[in-house]
């Protein structure tokens, strides 16, 4: 790098390609969405056979390849940002520099050295202190020296001249550096020269978006960062605050944090988690096809003093004690992902909205995490959450996403031309058993209250940041009608939910809670937890309901053995058609919901005189 460059050097031109690159990528985005939900609903809507499953799946890779466009696309334009800041901050250092250079009538060299004149004589001497040339250094030690000698020199302008040419060449030092650490990450910004997008792509988009974390620290240094333990009301300030430029370096490069942040936009949170899917799912599934098949010979047949006996091999068990373990969560994960990504695929089934990822992790206690929206929430007239309880985990998940679907068929049905979203809330570590034996555990983990003590404030802030998201896009004094829907421990999350933001921060952001199956909720009386009068209902039903509710009073999950079915805790107990602790939001054979599930719609659209009630 010289002076000429550095100085001719247009930081703008970059940004301008920044910007380019960005509207790519956003029109490579509206072609995704346009394909996902427009062309794929409306043919799910009008469609079925093999042939829509086979055009829905080659639709399914085309926005796939969309959407590794706008991904890679952001990261070109944040990286090219970053690369123009860099060099834009050079570059006025070494304007600087010049300026006062010419101001005191000095000379600029191509090499970055600076000319100086001569300085009138001193008193009593006849021939003026000679000028002359000196160059600048970076290093303190060499600075050091030139600075003594300018010292020893009786023309005052050497000294001058060498501050400036040190503040030339620290300028050139800078923008070298720059351009040295932005050539590589650049460069590797680009994709396979086929039309496939491949776990490899993914996963190098991963590398990609590290790289150009590291290499744009000071420019994301530039920006504001989202406010260390803020709350949803902070997090949308926030996110209200930046520019487009902004917004879009911190998606590009923090997907993850972007997306599990409470109070942004339904539609922003989305686009972060899809990524943070993509490239999980990516690599999760690389890891396990890296994984050795197991080994066909599993048996082994050894002499005993009984005769012969059949063991397992010891390839097998090598391969086992290696691999199975990590294989199984390996699949569960995966397992979980393509539930999601199914879901996905079944938008406009039977009129099955857009679908929103409001949160992703596949990680968590080993079981991972996902917030998944039937609809978007900022805009609906009625949302539910629905919260699953004991055994739910990523592999399962897809149990608890047909529930949220079946929750916004029959509310939809309820309320024809209202917006409803329902949402499938699972972004706790759930207990992972339920009575003794269960997942081998001699102690079930429901017994503790402990999970729903670190999950409810998780539960309570998203129902906030909801509300904010909802006002944000449909006024301030819009706040919509939301339901808050426990299954199971699911009720006692909602429970410490309600009772972990105190006397101070008021009660949930819900207007209504539901609770099935319920073993406590912390509490003697729904006004215990801020709950009002005829808005907290619930819901028991028979069999294997009750090893449930009676554990539950043994066991202290709910204030001095009570459960929300008890007279004494103030719920409307509506009717149930369940046979069993799952059977909620059961629907027949031709689809029709159950009366559970119905009476769970009422309340979401609040038709609460459609309720049919127990008492």
């Amino acid at each position: 790098m010289d002076v000429t460059t550095l100085k001719n050097l247009k930081p703008s031109e970059f940004e301008q390609a920044a910007d380019g690159y960005r509207a790519t990528g956003d029109m490579a985005d509206a072609a995704k969405e346009e394909i996902e939900r427009v062309i794929v609903s409306g043919m799910n809507k009008a469609l079925q056979g093999e042939a829509l499953e086979a055009a829905i799946g080659e639709l399914g890779k085309l926005a796939a390849n969309f959407h590794y466009t706008q991904t890679e696309c952001a990261l070109v334009s944040t990286a090219l940002n970053g690369f123009a800041h860099d060099m834009d901050s050079a570059r006025k250092k070494l304007l600087s520099a010049l300026d006062d250079a010419e101001a005191r009538g000095f000379t600029v060299n191509p090499d970055g050295s600076v000319s100086y004149p001569a300085a009138p004589p001193a008193a009593g001497a006849k021939e003026p202190h000679t000028g002359g040339s000196v160059s600048g250094a970076t290093d303190p030690t060499a600075q050091a020296v030139g600075r003594q000698s300018a010292n020893f020199d009786p023309n005052p302008y050497h000294g001058e001249a060498l501050a400036i040419a040190d503040r030339i060449a620290a300028a050139l030092q800078e923008a070298t550096e720059a351009d040295n650490k932005w050539e590589p990450k650049i460069r590797a910004l680009k994709a396979d020269d086929d039309l496939t997008v491949s776990d490899r792509d993914w996963t190098d988009v991963k590398a990609d978006t590290k790289g150009v974390a590291q290499a744009a620290d000071s420019y994301l240094d530039s920006i504001k960062p989202p406010p260390k333990e803020g709350d949803a009301e902070d997090n949308a300030l926030w996110w209200k605050d930046l520019s487009p430029e902004e917004r879009a370096a911190y998606l590009s490069l923090h997907p993850e944090v972007v997306g599990a942040l409470d109070g942004l936009p339904a539609v922003t949170r989305d686009d972060a988690n899809r990524t943070v899917l993509a490239e999980s799912h990516a690599k999760y599934q690389m890891e396990l096809d890296s994984i050795p098949p197991e080994p066909e010979k599993k048996y082994t047949t050894i002499n005993t003093i009984n005769g012969p006996m059949k063991v397992h091999s010891d390839e097998w068990l090598a391969w086992r004690d290696k691999y199975e373990g990590r294989k199984n969560d390996l699949q569960s994960s995966v397992d979980g992902m393509k539930a999601i990504e199914n879901r996905f695929d079944r938008t406009g089934v039977d009129g099955t909205p857009e679908a929103y990822l409001l949160g992703f992790d596949p990680v968590g206690k080993g079981d991972g995490k996902v917030i998944l929206a039937n609809g978007n929430p900022d805009t609906a007239d009625h949302t539910a959450v629905y919260v699953p309880g004991t055994g739910t985990h990523l592999g399962g998940i897809d149990k608890d996403i047909v529930r949220g679907e079946r929750l916004w068929a029959a509310s939809t049905a309820q309320a024809p031309g209202q917006n409803i979203s329902t949402i499938t809330w699972f972004d706790y570590d759930a207990p992972r058993s339920a009575y003794p034996g269960d997942k081998g555990d001699a102690i079930p983990e429901a017994i503790s209250d402990s999970y729903a003590e670190k999950g409810g404030p998780t539960l309570r802030e998203f129902l906030y940041g909801n509300r904010m998201a909802h006002q944000a896009e449909s006024g301030p004094n819009n706040f919509g009608h939301s339901t808050v829907i426990g299954h199971s421990y699911g009720s006692t999350v909602i429970g410490d939910a309600a009772k972990s933001g105190g006397l101070l921060d008021g009660p949930l952001a819900a207007d209504d809670v539901v609770v099935a199956g319920s073993p406590g909720m912390q509490a003697d009386h729904a006004g215990d937890l801020g709950i009002r009068k005829g808005h907290m209902w619930a819901m028991d039903g028979s069999g294997d309901d009750d090893f449930v509710t009676i554990g539950g009073r043994l066991v202290g999950l709910g204030d001095n053995a009570t459960i929300p079915t008890d007279d004494s805790f103030g719920s409307t107990v509506m009717k149930t058609d369940g046979g069993n602790h799952g059977a909620y939001w059961d629907v027949d054979g031709s689809g029709n919901p159950s009366e559970a599930l119905k009476n769970q719609a009422r309340v979401i659209v609040g038709d609460y005189q459609g309720v049919t009630v127990e008492r």
